[in-house]
């Protein structure tokens, strides 16, 4: 008997579960009418929902601990930060280079100091 009931028992695919889970919590029919018309018992889709909200769970917060941690993430900060120290090196250069040999700021000061 168990053989014949393993045999027919209908597999439900990832997708399909996940329909069947979604349907049942936008609440248009009952959880009762929902396993009726899917052929599945009540325990099978509240089984079904628990595993979808927790892997829902673990996914995210697996996604905010993996970026915080993951040594790719590392080595492109320290990289912008390197980027950032060198932008900042060539800005420093260029604006205290140009203030000496800039003529125009040469000659105000001189002008401004020559006239007391």
């Amino acid at each position: 008997m168990k053989d014949i009931r393993r045999a027919t028992r209908k597999r439900h695919s990832a997708e399909e579960k996940i329909a069947i889970v979604l349907a049942g919590l936008r609440g248009e029919d009952s959880i009762a009418e929902l396993c009726r018309r899917e052929g599945i018992a009540q325990s099978l889709y509240y089984s079904w929902s628990k595993e979808f909200l927790e892997a829902g769970k673990k996914r995210l917060g697996g996604d905010m601990a993996r970026q915080a941690t993951s040594g790719k993430v590392k080595d492109l900060r320290a990289e912008a930060a390197a980027l950032k120290e060198a932008v900042a090196d060539l800005t420093l250069e260029k604006n205290s280079g140009s203030s000496l040999v800039n003529p125009a700021l040469v000659q105000g000061s001189e002008s401004k100091s020559g006239g007391l």
